[in-house]
């Protein structure tokens, strides 16, 4: 294993000056060293990253921005086990991902990453309860579906189906799905691009919660320079290249932000 990829302690806290101030110094819980990934298309080469070095502490609440096409899906699933680098290494707690076999990599994401994505991919047919209930199903020691929607705020709504929901309430139940299997990390792919600011505010101010109350690690990838606000740092990428990395000192609420 590589020096200093070795896992911070999962119950170690970082107040946010102090989060800022260590950050350099703490042995990281991601570590992405010289990460490119190439699609192919018959012949044709396409690059979706290109050398990406980024070192992601344990309990940091990270926003990664960019266009369309600037690699930020890519660099999600790399992170997230859901797919592998063509060249470089990804680091989970020293262990390498991109080293892993199918079975490592299933057990990596349904013991230590919890998903976020636009549209919910809720169950129409099932109560929020029961969608959360679903994921539960598949974790080793799993929190109640009650408990997971009271951590966001929807516990009185746990008998509605999504159609009786607002996109905001719909997302929020998402994001108890994902909790429900106790991650380490959550992984939130434009969490809030379908939603207006009123909902967009609320469903991040429940990831900054989460964050802050339980040192959960929070990653969010938007086209929106606006949610950097919120993060502790914010990742700018352009061409699969990191172009960017800036040090937020003083994070605003997420129920502040504007657009």
């Amino acid at each position: 294993m590589p020096p200093g990829t070795e896992r911070p302690h999962p119950d170690r806290w970082f107040g946010r000056h102090d989060l800022h101030r260590t950050m350099t110094n703490v042995q990281p819980l991601i570590r992405i060293q010289r990460a490119s990934r190439i699609f192919r298309m018959g012949e044709v080469e396409v690059p979706a990253l290109a050398d990406v070095d980024l070192d992601i502490s344990g309990g940091e609440l990270m926003v990664i921005l960019g266009p369309s096409g600037s690699g930020k899906s890519t660099l999600l699933n790399l992170i997230g086990g859901m797919d592998r680098p063509s060249a470089g290494h990804v680091f989970y707690g020293g262990v390498d991902l991109s080293q892993a076999d199918d079975d490592a990599l299933t057990r990596y994401r349904r013991e230590k990453v919890g998903f976020v994505f636009q549209f919910y991919n809720l169950v129409p047919t099932l109560t929020a309860y029961e969608n959360v209930q679903v994921a539960t199903e598949l974790a080793r020691d799993p929190l109640e579906p009650a408990e997971a929607l009271a951590m966001v705020g929807m516990g009185e709504r746990a008998g509605h189906f999504p159609a009786q929901l607002s996109g905001g309430e719909q997302q929020r139940v998402a994001i108890a799905r994902a909790l429900a299997k106790r991650p380490e990390l959550v992984l939130a792919d434009e969490p809030t691009g379908a939603l207006d600011l009123t909902a967009a505010r609320m469903v991040l101010s429940t990831l900054q919660d989460l964050n802050r109350s339980r040192n959960l690690t929070v990653l969010i990838i938007t086209h929106n320079p606006s949610i950097g606000e919120i993060a502790d740092r914010t990742v700018r990428l352009v061409s699969g290249r990191v172009a960017e990395l800036h040090i937020n000192e003083k994070p605003i609420p997420a129920m502040e932000v504007e657009w």
